[in-house]
Parts: C-alpha cells; sequence; structure tokens
C-alpha cells in the first residue's frame, strides 16, 4: 500500500464493519436513515468548519506522505470524509447498544448536566491560552446545556461512549503515531494516552454526542409530527 493511502484506508476500515452490519434486522440502522442521515450531515458541517478555521490557525496540520493531496480548502479531502466515516460508525455503535442492551441506561439528571456544562466552561477559562484545549471545553459547555433538555433520551450514551474508545484508540492511535495529524505543542495541554492527546478523548465525545443529540432530537420531532397527524380529526376523517 502507498503511503499516501494510509489516511484514506483508516477511513474505509473505520466504515467497513458497521456498513456491512447496518443492515442487521434487529438494529436496522440502514432503515433509520431520516433521523442518522441529517444529524450526520449537520454535525460534520460544523465540525469540517471548526477544522478548517484550527488549520489555518497552526492548531494541527496534516503530514502530507500519508494524504492524496485533494483538499477542500486547506483540508485534506480524507479530513473531510473523517466526517462522515466515524461519525456513522459512531451512531452505528449507539444504536446497537440501544437494539442490544435496553435497559443499560443512565439517567442523568437535568442538573447533572449542567453541572457538567458548568464545569467544562470553567476548565477553558483555565485552559484559556491552550487554543485547542479551550474551544473544545468551549464547545463541551455548550453542547452539556443542550443535553440537559434530553436528558431522558441520552440514557444510552455512556455506554455508547465507552463502547467507542475501543476503536477510538486504534484509529485516534494511529492517526497521532505515524503520525498523520500533528499538533501544534502551544496549543494543547501536552498529556497524551500513548500517542494521542488528551483533548482528543473530549474532541471525539463532543462529535459522538453532537450526532447523538440530533439523532435524538430527530426522531423525538418526526414522530410527534406523526402523533399530531394521526390525531388530527381531519385527517383521521380521509383515513
Amino acid at each position: 500500500m502507498e503511503p499516501r493511502f494510509v489516511y484514506l484506508w483508516i477511513n474505509l476500515g473505520s466504515l467497513a464493519i458497521p456498513l456491512i452490519l447496518s443492515f442487521d434486522r434487529r438494529v436496522a440502522f440502514a432503515s433509520r436513515y431520516r433521523y442518522w442521515l441529517p444529524a450526520l450531515l449537520c454535525t460534520a458541517l460544523v465540525f469540517i468548519l471548526w477544522d478548517i478555521g484550527k488549520t489555518r490557525q497552526g492548531v494541527w496540520g496534516f503530514n502530507p506522505h500519508y494524504i492524496t493531496g485533494f483538499r477542500l480548502d486547506v483540508l485534506p479531502w480524507e479530513e473531510v470524509l473523517f466526517f462522515f466515516t466515524i461519525p456513522y460508525a459512531c451512531l452505528f455503535i449507539y444504536v446497537c447498544v440501544q437494539s442490544y442492551f435496553p435497559t443499560a441506561r443512565l439517567c442523568a439528571s437535568r442538573g447533572l448536566w449542567r453541572l457538567a456544562s458548568l464545569l467544562s466552561a470553567m476548565a477553558a477559562v483555565l485552559v484559556h491560552s491552550r487554543l485547542y484545549t479551550a474551544i473544545t471545553l468551549i464547545y463541551s459547555s455548550a453542547l452539556f446545556l443542550v443535553c440537559s433538555f434530553l436528558s431522558n433520551r441520552l440514557g444510552h450514551f455512556p455506554l455508547a461512549y465507552l463502547l467507542h474508545l475501543v476503536p477510538f484508540f486504534i484509529v485516534n492511535g494511529l492517526l497521532t503515531a505515524l503520525p498523520v495529524v500533528t499538533y501544534n505543542p502551544e496549543e494543547i495541554l501536552g498529556l497524551r494516552l500513548g500517542s494521542i492527546p488528551i483533548e482528543d478523548t473530549l474532541y471525539s465525545l463532543n462529535l459522538f454526542l453532537t450526532n447523538v443529540v440530533l439523532y435524538e432530537w430527530l426522531i423525538a420531532r418526526i414522530r410527534s409530527k406523526h402523533r399530531d397527524k394521526n390525531s388530527d380529526p381531519l385527517v383521521a376523517s380521509h383515513t
């Protein structure tokens, strides 16, 4: 394999098993596309814009030895692909947990989500000189606040997040050990799990949780509209 295809193969390898198993009858992930597809697209847009900004600022960069050279603005197209393949795999894990472990719920209260939001905001202030760390914590703070309004729907996320750490350490381990992705040491804390900056665990949580929040919100919204339509006497009289 040519080195320039390494990042591409990491993307395809991350997608392969979830894609093949998406047609499992019990999980039926492929058939839920009207929920996960909009969530994936919206989240990808946010994170691609974030990625472009941080790449321009020199927070991180990409080793030209492991990419093909095609770019969207300053991003290698493999990095753009990353925001579709990895969230797809993460949402697949989440739906598998819902399907195979329906009772494995951790019902965090609104208060706990709001406490996590406050602590993240405070931590961001303390590390404000480290751009990657601070921005990731600020995003987490806002995201946790949103989660407080969906707390009753996110009970399966903790187990899904823990399970996702297995492929996370494999994929991010490869990306940071080769390295495919490089980090400006002035913009991170310098704490690493092997070769992985500690910030990446929170970044991955943000990426995963944003997709889950949108996925669950879309389910609630679409099903609510469906119920309202079925309960409408004018609709019922014509059925």
